[in-house]
């Protein structure tokens, strides 16, 4: 499908998601499923960044896929969540900033972060052979605050100012020349979808996993994922605060905010993320894009969150035992190798779905205004 109506644009996964979507357009038979063919309709000609959003916006749950009358073996072959995923993950790449940074994680992603949970894990338990410390049970006996602070400050500082950049780009890519302004109805109303992941239910009978038959597994999964990892960061907040406004160090008693965050935070991160990764290998192979064009950072991210929580755990466990120094250092590098590939990964997915969902919540409202209020009659008072 050619002309004038479906430009060509920039990547073959692009010209792909356009194809399917004026099909898609002419058939709106999956309208009520989720939140991108209602943006479709808004649209005539998908230009890249339509595509774009519209991929950052699918939630794969894959409910369209086994409604619609022009999947594979028909001659249209229509696919929205396998097209959709695979635009999905170019993006990622494609708004990176530095750019050049995202083909080296394309490419090398999985083994980058191997690599750098090995030499900062390497690196903290030589550190901790040459101190001598951490038999008392104390992190900071094996390696300083000071000395933490030296090695993953920078890492997590340039990670938040490449995230923020290539928020900004997928945004103003986005626009098209049709600038959308956020406004605080449309950032609440994208809060409540994304916090509740209104769209990762298939319209209402939950995901596909396997087959035809949905279930609820994936959104409880993705609940569990989400939710732990804000736990996560709000107990190594929370830790932070009172070590630098307190002058309260580590170790902290386990009624203490990073231990009452944490310990619940890591147990919903790990079984999240296990359950996740058991889905997504269990998952219809016809819902996933060509493997042969995935970077393997998707898998990549959903590993390193459950050697996060899985680690954390056995630290807070093992504590005080001749293993804490070895755990410690196992810890601390796959922190490190979350911050450093945090910006050319799965987590700006997170980024990107918000942004779309903010557009969405602006675009629908501005399409389906309020109706006014018919005038109520006065009384007759004659």
């Amino acid at each position: 499908m050619t002309g004038p109506d479906l430009p060509t644009l920039a990547t073959a996964a692009q010209d792909e998601v356009a194809r399917q979507m004026q099909i898609c357009n002419a058939c709106r038979y999956c309208e009520g499923l989720c939140a991108v063919f209602p943006a479709m309709e808004l649209r005539r000609v998908f230009e890249g960044g339509d595509v774009d959003y519209l991929a950052n916006l699918c939630h794969n749950c894959g409910a369209c896929h086994y409604d619609c009358q022009y999947a594979p073996p028909h001659p249209f072959a229509v696919n929205v969540p396998a097209a959709m995923a695979e635009l999905r993950e170019e993006s990622y790449a494609r708004f990176a900033w530095p750019g050049f940074m995202a083909p080296v994680f394309a490419r090398n992603g999985v083994w980058i972060a191997l690599a750098s949970v090995v030499a900062v894990a390497a690196f903290i338990l030589g550190f901790a052979l040459w101190s001598g410390g951490g038999a008392s049970g104390d992190f900071y006996a094996v390696m300083s605050h000071d000395a933490m602070v030296a090695v993953f400050a920078p890492v997590f500082l340039f990670s938040l100012l490449a995230l923020a950049l290539s928020l900004v780009r997928f945004w103003r890519h986005a626009d098209g020349g049709n600038a959308v302004p956020v406004t605080a109805a449309a950032l609440w109303r994208a809060m409540k979808d994304a916090t509740t992941l209104r769209y990762l239910d298939g319209g209402g009978m939950g995901c596909m996993t396997e087959s035809e038959r949905p279930d609820r597994q994936r959104r409880t999964f993705h609940h569990l994922t989400f939710y732990g990892f804000l736990l996560c960061f709000a107990s190594t907040s929370s830790g932070t605060v009172l070590h630098y406004l307190f002058d309260w160090a580590a170790p902290y008693p386990w009624w203490a905010p990073p231990k009452l965050l944490g310990v619940p935070g890591g147990v919903m991160l790990v079984v999240g993320a296990a359950g996740l990764i058991r889905s997504d290998l269990r998952r219809d192979p016809a819902l996933r894009p060509d493997p042969a064009r995935r970077s393997g950072m998707g898998a990549a991210f959903t590993w390193t969150l459950l050697g996060l929580g899985a680690t954390g755990l056995a630290l807070y466990a093992l504590r005080g035992t001749p293993a804490m120094e070895l755990l410690l250092a196992v810890h601390l590098g796959v922190v490190f190798a979350f911050f450093l590939t945090m910006p050319y990964g799965k987590f700006v997915h997170g980024l990107y779905r918000f942004a779309a969902l903010t557009r969405h919540a602006h675009e629908q409202a501005a399409a389906h205004p309020p109706e006014a209020a018919a005038p109520v009659e006065g009384r007759d008072r004659r």
